[in-house]
């Protein structure tokens, strides 16, 4: 009998020294010393990325002789592809690989792919021959070309989308075991900041010595960051903590949709029971969207502890959850458009037909001009949350000085004067370099339209991503970005199709397209009228979905308010 006893207290000694050995092991892992590793992994692969993006629309034109319209159309499928992706590269870092696996994962197929472009500029046989003279048709690319190119762009995409839906959240992960929230906000903070610089030395360092020194040396040094970046975030992995899988979250949304598809003969009771998780913040079934409370109506007496019964019925948390998705699309649609405007690469080519110079020896890259946009942004946010807010909340009585959906309609309509200003600037232009005179427009015009782009992003598309992390449970937080980057990906295809069809229609018999390659032929400011006449509907849409979001609210807000009362006189009718 002792020496059993004896056994068993050994055992529970081995085991709980095992789990303290564990947990000093965790301890020791993480923390500061990570940050490094993992901020220059994301910095360096935006560094590569967009300072590939930037330039790339005289690429495709100057070595595989594509139209202004097509080469457009394929930069917009690669940004679609990288956006969209990022949406399957979070899902199976949650629930398969891990974090870890996916962002390794990822920078290896960013530096295949950046290699790849890199070898265009450096083997004759990956890109057409070069056209023999102006009046000379210039021989197309083969197909086995195309597929090298198009490979090269999918690997960075597939890469793009295992980082950066992954990079921030793995860094998050380093941290929480220290129970520090404002070690957790400077990280934040210090990733935004880096993400910051990174896309300025891209569209700034990286365009400039494409511009001066050719692609071969220009495609070089976004394989030079993504090797750094890749050997950085290897380097770095004995110190990670590897936090294990978990269930994606889209799963207990997919969940609802197929068991209220299974009941949907189901006839809903005024008695019926609903089936609530075991967590502690328990939230109330409302009436709207109510064939939904089908996947969660309790019918048999069979239920388990975990929250569920054997036949798979879903919870109220994740049916309200889905609810609560549902109630925001509409608004999340209206903003689809305003990414199209902010997109477009056509002022790009604008800027190429400008005079550009600052001083007799140095001119702005063309590609360059959209660092005017990310500087608006960094300068308005700090300015709007510090200055304007406690001014404006004086008046509205909102903490947030405006409430979001305003701030998302603002952003609409500056939307609206972006492309406005954008239509009468290449007017100008055209006329004058379609007139007699020797005068260049000044590219500095452009810049006006870059500072107003600046600012619909940061009035809508910042305040896309507060309204969602207001509007969504906790649990579903992690939703808002990929409903953000979701967004981007369809606004990516959005743009490509309207550009083929403005392309397709206007270049009709013969005609010279709206966007003929040699934009001073083409008609690029009737491309803006366009884009601004659909922004303006879009805008009336907008208010649309504020209007039905709002009679939501308020049935909602009216349910809360009956069932508070009905708990209140039970309580106040007990003995």
């Amino acid at each position: 009998m002792g020496t059993h006893l004896n056994q068993e207290t050994s055992s529970v000694e081995a085991e709980l020294q095992s789990k303290l050995l564990h947990d000093d092991h965790h301890v020791q892992k993480g923390g500061l010393r990570t940050m490094p590793f993992i901020i220059v992994n994301e910095a360096f692969e935006s560094i590569a990325s967009y300072g590939l993006l930037a330039n790339m629309i005289f690429y495709l034109m100057e070595v595989y002789h594509m139209e202004a319209a097509t080469g457009t159309i394929v930069l917009s499928i690669w940004t679609a592809l990288s956006n969209g992706l990022s949406v399957i590269g979070g899902v199976i870092s949650d629930a398969y690989l891990g974090r870890f696996r996916v962002i390794a994962t990822g920078s290896l197929f960013s530096l295949v792919g950046v290699t790849f472009l890199w070898l265009t500029s450096i083997v004759p046989q990956l890109t057409p021959s070069s056209c023999q003279g102006p009046d000379t048709g210039c021989s197309p690319p083969t197909r086995a070309q195309l597929g090298f190119l198009y490979a090269s762009f999918g690997l960075m995409s597939i890469g793009s989308a295992c980082i950066r839906p992954c990079s921030i959240a793995f860094g998050a992960d380093q941290l929480k075991h220290r129970n520090n929230q404002r070690l957790i906000d400077s990280y934040f903070n210090w990733y935004y900041a880096a993400n910051t610089v990174s896309m300025a030395i891209a569209t700034t360092v990286v365009v400039y010595i494409q511009d001066r020194f050719g692609w071969r040396v220009g495609f070089a040094v976004p394989v030079l960051a993504m090797f750094c970046s890749a050997l950085m975030f290897l380097l770095g992995s004995p110190l990670y903590v590897k936090v294990k899988v978990d269930k994606s979250p889209f799963s207990g949304l997919i969940q609802v949709l197929i068991v209220a598809f299974r009941n949907r003969k189901i006839r809903l009771l005024p008695g019926d029971c609903y089936n609530h998780s075991n967590d502690i913040d328990q939230v109330e079934l409302t009436e709207s969207l109510r064939f939904l409370n089908k996947a969660c109506v309790v019918r048999d007496v069979d239920i388990g502890s975990s929250g569920s019964n054997s036949r798979g019925i879903t919870t109220v948390e994740n049916v309200e959850s889905l609810k609560s998705l549902i109630r925001i699309i509409p608004i999340w649609s209206s903003g689809i458009l305003l990414f199209v405007n902010v997109l477009q690469t056509f002022p790009t080519l604008e800027a190429e037909k400008m005079n550009r110079k600052i001083t007799s020896r140095f001119e702005i890259p063309a590609a360059s001009f959209s660092l005017f946009m990310l500087l608006t942004i960094t300068i308005w946010i700090p300015f709007y949350d510090r200055v304007m807010v406690p001014f404006i909340a004086k008046f509205t009585h909102e903490p947030r000085g405006l409430n979001l959906k305003t701030r998302m309609g603002v952003g609409i309509i500056l939307s609206i004067i972006t492309m406005v200003v954008s239509a009468i600037v290449e007017t100008i232009r055209r006329d004058l370099a379609n007139s007699n005179t020797t005068v260049v427009m000044s590219a500095m015009w452009l810049v006006p339209r870059f500072v107003l782009l600046g600012l619909t992003e940061a009035f809508n598309a910042i305040g896309q991503l507060e309204f969602y992390y207001s509007e969504l449970p906790n649990s579903m937080s992690s939703l808002a970005m990929v409903m953000f980057m979701v967004s981007v990906a369809i606004a990516s295809l959005v743009a490509s199709l309207l550009t083929n069809i403005v392309d397709s229609v206007t270049g009709q018999g013969g005609g010279v397209s709206w966007l003929s390659s040699d934009i001073d032929e083409g008609h690029v400011d009737y491309y803006y009228w366009l884009l601004s006449f659909l922004t303006l509907l879009n805008f009336v849409y907008y208010l649309i979905c504020c209007r039905v979001h709002r009679s939501f609210s308020s049935s909602e807000s009216r349910l809360s308010h009956v069932v508070d009362k009905e708990r209140f006189d039970g309580i106040e009718g007990k003995p």
